[in-house]
């Protein structure tokens, strides 16, 4: 199979959505933003938006093995996206461990820093740098009150080759308003 995607043109591309934190989150919050990407993207993508375990109180070792259990169900040229702590977690555990397949793109919304100037975290180390798996794309809102713009210029130094979108007026949901992810999740195939 082409890692670039799937073997037909007729296929829809996967795109493995993982939550951000908090009770009620999967349900209540961030099912806006996966209606919102759908929207966005049409028919030729298949969004996947699993239950994270115990979403009230995120843990990285259990969300980390769901991630990889979600993962290892698809094929080359999935894409992922990630919000809030989901973001933040996927990508530690993408710099810990290679997916078994080729991922087309990573996309992080609004995720926390882990590290000077961003969160502290007893579960996993800041990392000053993480390896390019795939392209790569931030997205952080100005008006983030739950993690601060200055997150995504953090990110940013780490992974110099991510491209940063800085949503004004965007809060930490980007306002339920996903038009520009799915704009560059097509733009790379």
């Amino acid at each position: 199979m082409d890692p670039a995607g799937p073997a037909s043109a007729n296929v829809p591309t996967p795109v493995l959505f993982i939550q951000g934190g908090g009770e009620g989150t999967h349900d209540h919050w961030d099912n806006k933003l996966v209606d919102s990407l759908a929207r966005g993207l049409g028919h030729m993508y298949d969004i996947r938006y699993p239950r994270m375990p115990n979403e009230g109180d995120p843990q990285y070792a259990a969300w980390t093995d769901a991630l990889f259990h979600e993962l290892d169900s698809l094929e080359d040229g999935a894409i992922v996206v990630g919000h809030s702590v989901g973001g933040t977690i996927l990508i530690h555990a993408l710099s810990e461990r290679k997916p078994k397949i080729q991922l087309r793109g990573i996309f992080l919304i609004a995720a926390p820093f882990i590290g000077a100037g961003g969160w502290p975290s007893d579960e996993f180390a800041a990392r000053a740098h993480f390896p390019e798996c795939a392209p790569t794309f931030l997205y952080h809102g100005d008006q983030d009150e739950t993690a601060p713009v200055a997150h995504v210029h953090l990110y940013a130094k780490a992974m110099p080759y991510a491209v940063v979108r800085v949503i004004e007026r965007g809060d930490h949901q980007l306002n339920n308003e996903l038009s520009v992810v799915a704009r560059d999740i097509r733009s790379i195939g």
